[in-house]
């Protein structure tokens, strides 16, 4: 769903299995764009699971931001609380599993749920593969996925704010 944006600066929350690969590159990625545009945003980025909890970012995940000129933020891998909801305007999900766990865990705000690839010019409703399982090629299409979807989020945002 996509939100209206008021005065505050927008926020999101970008979520993914274990809070390593795909969703701390989605939290550099925008961070590192609105700064580029002279956008003040607030994001972070949390797991559905606990596996990977206090661990860093994946040093596939680093490598291939540091390629593109992107320097991760202080990360240690996290799982998703119910006052998220409360913190974030939206909760974006890499996959429609993602998506739907996080509309379980707190139904009553379940609309702040969607899918990152709904921002992405041509790429509605496509999930962001998990790359951890694979090799490099397979995080730098992650990456390419998730420039997408960050991309169309700021074009949203700004055109929220043009009004």
């Amino acid at each position: 769903m996509r939100m209206p944006i008021d005065t505050h600066p927008p926020s999101v929350l970008f979520v993914c299995t274990g809070n390593i690969c795909r969703s701390p590159t989605a939290h550099a990625l925008l961070l590192h764009k609105a700064a580029a545009r002279g956008m003040h945003v607030h994001a972070d980025s949390a797991a559905i699971s606990d596996e990977e909890l206090g661990n860093p970012p994946d040093r596939r995940a680093l490598a291939e931001l540091r390629r593109r000129g992107v320097s991760m933020p202080p990360h240690r891998a996290r799982k998703v609380k119910p006052d998220d909801f409360l913190r974030f305007d939206l909760l974006l999900g890499m996959t429609s599993t993602h998506v739907r766990a996080l509309r379980q865990l707190l139904p009553r705000h379940a609309d702040k749920a969607d899918l990152l690839m709904r921002y992405a010019d041509g790429h509605e409703a496509i999930d962001v593969p998990d790359p951890w399982y694979g090799g490099t090629q397979d995080f730098i299409a992650a990456f390419d996925m998730i420039d997408a979807g960050v991309e169309g989020l700021l074009a949203h945002w700004a055109a929220m704010r043009a009004g």
